[in-house]
């Protein structure tokens, strides 16, 4: 990787296509999702190495509940396991965890484990997971105005602007997100992160999530640095 290649600060990604994965190799779907959640850890790694400051990965959408209940209770289960596995490794590496979403829908044996992942990571002052759950970007709006409402119950509405309402986002306090990517060869975004993304890069492959390896991100990272980053401006002319 030559150093004069720009990394981006926050990375978002739809980890698309590991049921596909696992049928073309003629297996249960549920197979794939434990294949793809063994790939998040050596990505996340290299994120940490390459200088990415923030990840937010699309693990589980408020669309997904009307899956075939195996399918759901099979994620639920991989999840689950996932946090119990990965926290030693969250810790040791400085890892800050945070889960985003409507976590209420879950069981409390799930929510318990995110509290203690949230918790015992809170201080970590490495790169900064989101994993979003039970998670919409239509919900994330509507959730930030009315916690702004909440906070503010006699102000006017006029009152709310951008820069204060993205203080209620799920991501508050994180850098912007510059580059959202898709893998499974799908170009939409699907109710991710639709806020945050405004002045996001989209990066689509037809790679589905199992294999997409480390070769992948980088090559998603070169994509980035050649775009021309303009945010609505345009270069003076000479």
């Amino acid at each position: 990787m030559s150093d004069s290649l720009e990394i981006p600060k926050h990375i978002a990604i739809i980890m698309d296509g590991n049921g596909r994965w696992a049928q073309q190799r003629h297996m249960p779907r549920k197979l794939g999702h434990y294949r793809g959640a063994a790939r998040v850890r050596s990505l996340i790694e290299y994120c940490t190495r390459v200088g990415v400051e923030c990840v937010t990965l699309f693990a589980f959408s408020t669309e997904n509940w009307q899956r075939p209940a195996e399918e759901v209770d099979a994620l639920m289960a991989l999840f689950i396991e996932y946090l119990d596995k990965e926290l030693p490794a969250m810790l040791e590496n400085r890892v800050r965890f945070k889960a985003i979403g409507a976590l209420d829908r879950f069981s409390p044996e799930v929510r318990d484990r995110i509290r203690r992942a949230e918790q015992q990571s809170a201080s970590n002052d490495g790169l900064f997971l989101n994993v979003a759950v039970n998670y919409g970007g239509r919900w994330d709006i509507l959730h930030a105005v009315q916690s702004w409402q909440a906070a503010h119950p006699n102000a006017a509405l006029s009152e709310l602007s951008q820069d204060v309402l993205s203080e209620y986002l799920s991501t508050a306090g994180q850098p912007e997100l510059d580059l959202l990517i898709r893998t499974g060869g799908e170009s939409r975004i699907s109710n991710f992160l639709i806020w945050q993304a405004a002045y996001a890069e989209l990066y689509f492959t037809d790679i589905l999530w199992p294999d997409f390896d480390e070769a992948a991100l980088q090559a998603a990272f070169d994509w980035f640095s050649a775009r021309d980053r303009r945010f609505g401006k345009v270069k003076a002319s000479i």
